[in-house]
């Protein structure tokens, strides 16, 4: 490998070999980024040996020539060096993904100035954007396979990509998985005696589930998920609570709508009109806030205690001030149901409502005095706030 000079009046230029498919992993079994003749020249020939027909191989193999070639003719301010990068088999967003991860560590090790695609001539539109979004693209070589004209040669040619259709999952899944899930279709309805009208409604919905899965995406989409299932890994214990809380906090929140609403239709009959709504709206709304309150104070008091959980592990201060909220919240529901019986029952709930706002108050106080007494006696267990305005436990 081309070892970097540091000279800031050296031209690197890099010969870049794009194998978008993957064949060189898929059939000889070598990892990439390729760097250096060497390293290129051996996996052009253990490419070429798996598949003497493979355009991949040629490709390196005229990636190495025209290395050769720029070394003898090249000028005192030249450096060049060579690298081969691929993709994956299925192609797509994953294969785009690989090939920057791979063009990424090359530039990393030979800081580029300028770059020499070779590629097979396959997806150059999609190739091309990638590398020039990250260094100059000066020139482009493809190599096409040169193919006799005979008819001989032309049935070997169809031969092989017939072979390539019936081996290949990438093409045979279209090619043959759909026509023999349709004929699988027609015996099975023949077997039944289905009239020709519905094999043919089946046919057609086969061939639209077809077209809908393949025009949108959603095989490429599956993929994805499966592997991102398959490499996730879970995030610490302290997130996970947290995370889990605020689900089941907003889940408790959206049962709440529901149960207000039957609170409200069960207690009060719907109007017919507006002067009706009118009438009814206050006593609709106090059986409403009766009915879901108590699950939206629930929510609300898990969502703050998985905060707490997660700011306990991390050693931060604002543990206490969640915990404070999380007191008055759940004394409020209380307050709150006594605010309904008043809507509902003025003259029975008005004392209530008094005292339990009282109450709700000297709690308020009390545990803002209790979270100042645990911040002064475990100063030294919370860490020390990194942001202007966190620090407001602390003493001038």
């Amino acid at each position: 490998m081309t070892e970097q000079t540091g000279d800031p009046n050296q031209k690197r230029i890099l010969i870049l070999c794009v194998d978008r498919d993957g064949d060189l992993g898929a059939k000889a079994g070598i990892k990439t980024p390729l760097i250096g003749r060497t390293d290129n020249l051996d996996g052009a020939v253990a490419l070429a040996l798996k598949d003497p027909e493979e355009a991949d191989a040629n490709a390196m193999f005229e990636a190495v020539s025209l290395h050769d070639r720029l070394m003898k003719d090249k000028k005192p301010d030249e450096t060049f060096e060579i690298a081969t990068i691929c993709g994956t088999e299925l192609g797509g967003v994953g294969a785009d993904r690989k090939l920057v991860s791979e063009l990424i560590t090359i530039l990393e090790s030979f800081v580029a100035d300028e770059v020499i695609l070779v590629t097979d001539g396959y997806g150059d539109e999609a190739v091309l954007p990638l590398v020039e979004s990250r260094v100059p693209v000066t020139s482009v070589r493809r190599i096409v396979v040169k193919h006799s004209e005979s008819i001989e040669e032309s049935a070997q040619l169809f031969g092989k990509y017939m072979k390539m259709l019936v081996q290949n999952p990438k093409y045979s899944r279209i090619a043959l998985g759909l026509p023999g899930t349709l004929i699988l279709i027609w015996i099975v309805l023949a077997l039944f005696d289905v009239g020709v009208y519905y094999y043919a409604l089946t046919l057609l919905l086969v061939l639209s589930t077809a077209m809908l899965i393949k025009g949108f995406g959603i095989d490429r989409s599956a993929r994805h998920f499966y592997s991102w299932a398959k490499e996730y890994s879970p995030p610490p214990l302290p997130v996970q609570i947290g995370n889990y809380s605020t689900i089941a906090g907003i889940l408790c929140i959206a049962v709440s709508v529901y149960s207000g609403y039957v609170s409200a239709v069960e207690n009060v009959p719907l109007p017919v009109d507006m002067g009706g709504w009118l009438s009814s709206l206050p006593k609709l709304a106090a059986y409403y806030l009766q009915g879901s309150i108590y699950l939206i104070i629930v929510g609300l008091c898990t969502i703050l205690i998985g905060r707490a959980v997660r700011m306990y592990f991390v050693h931060d201060v604002r543990m206490l001030r969640n915990a404070t909220l999380i007191v008055s919240i759940a004394w409020s529901s209380v307050i709150f149901n006594g605010a309904a019986e008043v809507i509902i029952n003025p003259s029975a709930g008005l004392s209530n409502l008094i005292f339990f706002i009282i109450i709700g108050i000297l709690i308020a106080i009390a545990s803002v005095l209790v979270m100042l007494i645990v911040h002064r006696s475990y100063k030294g267990f919370f860490a020390k706030p990194k942001e202007e305005g966190a620090d407001e436990f602390e003493e001038d």
